[in-house]
């Protein structure tokens, strides 16, 4: 089978959709560190980890983005190495600014 034979089906579909999820998640994670950095109070430490949560966040939702825009296609392309590692730094960057935000 060529891969212009290739039917795709409904794998393009769930991509997104996972994509989708895994966004709404991150947004979830986001929101919830902005409710924790004001209960108790806004220290400084709080306010840094918070700031750059919102730019890990907003970098996740760019490479999002455009992952859903790409599945969109008839034939999507692979999901590129940098875009891969930067979703993945993103996610780690977020897990470490939330525990500082805990302490």
């Amino acid at each position: 089978m060529t891969a212009e034979e290739r039917d795709p089906g409904l794998q393009p579909e769930r991509t997104r959709l996972a994509w989708r999820r895994t966004t709404l998640s991150y947004t979830v994670a986001a929101v919830l560190a902005v409710k924790q950095t004001l209960h108790g109070g806004a220290t400084k430490a709080g306010v840094i980890a918070l700031a750059l949560s919102t730019l890990a966040w907003l970098g996740f939702l760019l490479i999002a983005h455009r992952r859903v825009q790409s599945m969109g296609s008839a034939r999507p392309h692979p999901l590129e190495a940098g875009g891969a590692i930067t979703a993945a730094a993103c996610t780690m960057a977020l897990a470490v600014f939330a525990a500082a935000m805990l302490f």
